[in-house]
């Protein structure tokens, strides 16, 4: 489902309505973070967002797993495993698991570093202990039960953290002030037209704030270049993916957004599938809709005709982050929290 509109417009009648269970959801989220977790027995590095959706975590635990094993380290990526159907713990094999089994975002993350699955974030962390040295943790800063030595908190520039209320008058996950009290540095996605608040806060508890993007494969950009495509994607933000093909020059002839995690059926990829005839146009999405599309046969046509744009994360400061993320693993800062 899409996360409703009032969430990123300044705060009305809707969220007012809702502010007696956000203070309770909030409360309750507050209280979770504070609990101790337990340690995984190598280090743990968490990449998360202070609110639903959309902000640019797995593309940011991918550039983490990546910078470490330049850096000479084994990183093992945990992830939930939202939409998949196994419970793990479980090793993801792209070869045989499909979206249905481990979700979508497993699926992306074992092309770089070997992948559990668990939704017992625990019995995950003491898995990728025999298949590495570090974990990297996709989502999870909200879940207190494994302690982390570094949480990477990532920030969608443009949205920020909405209308500043916690779910479900608005998106954030708990209290913008205790999240930010339990991580160790900030990441702002794109331009930060929205996130003056969350730099500000994070620069007054003396927080490390990073710049970034996320930029097109350029030789996708380059394969594409002159046609005219059908942008479909079922993310956390559609909007984002459509921005980032306007600005890489993409001749964008239409736009399908749906919600995060989406499951396309067969009567809508059928529907997909016309309107690019209809049009002439070439059906482009996100990687992460392409997995999910695989091993669908109800879905398979789409599938097949379909492009995605991969994604990669390019930090302004890119030695810095690295030196953190580097340091926390191998540092004398082996005090999880």
């Amino acid at each position: 489902m899409r996360a409703p509109a009032f969430w990123w417009q300044e705060p009305g009648l809707a969220a007012r309505l809702l502010a007696p269970f956000a203070a309770v959801y909030g409360a309750v989220a507050a209280r979770r973070l504070a609990r101790p977790g337990a340690s995984a027995g190598i280090p743990v590095v968490c990449v998360g967002n202070l609110t639903v959706g959309g902000a640019g975590k797995t593309p940011t635990a991918l550039a983490v797993a990546r910078l470490l094993i330049a850096a000479g380290e084994r990183p093992v990526l945990l992830s939930r495993g939202y939409g998949g159907r196994l419970a793990g713990p479980v090793v993801v094999d792209p070869a045989t698991h499909r979206a249905r089994d481990t979700g979508d975002e497993p699926l992306l993350l074992a092309r770089v570093a070997p992948t559990v699955v668990a939704r017992d974030r625990v019995a995950g962390a003491r898995m990728a202990r025999e298949r590495g040295n570090v974990v990297v943790m996709d989502d999870g800063f909200q879940n207190p039960s494994l302690a982390k030595n570094l949480s990477i908190l990532v920030v969608d520039g443009r949205r920020g953290v909405g209308n500043r209320k916690v779910i479900p008058a608005g998106p954030l996950r708990a209290p913008l002030g205790p999240q930010l009290d339990r991580a160790q540095a900030v990441l702002v996605i794109g331009e930060p037209t929205g996130a003056g608040e969350v730099i500000g806060a994070a620069a007054t508890r003396g927080l490390p704030v990073f710049r970034g993007r996320l930029a097109p494969d350029r030789d996708a950009v380059a394969a594409l270049a002159g046609t005219r495509v059908l942008a479909y994607a079922g993310i956390g933000d559609p909007d984002k993916f459509f921005a980032m093909l306007d600005e890489a020059g993409f001749d964008v002839r239409m736009r399908r957004g749906f919600g995060d995690h989406h499951r396309y059926g067969a009567s809508q990829a059928s529907a997909l599938l016309a309107e690019a005839d209809r049009l002439g146009l070439i059906p482009l999405t996100t990687e992460k809709d392409l997995v999910r599309l695989r091993g669908d046969d109800g879905v398979r046509a789409l599938a097949e005709r379909s492009r995605a744009v991969p994604v990669t994360l390019v930090v302004d400061d890119e030695k810095a982050f690295a030196d953190l993320v580097v340091a926390a693993v191998r540092g004398p800062m082996h005090q999880a929290t």
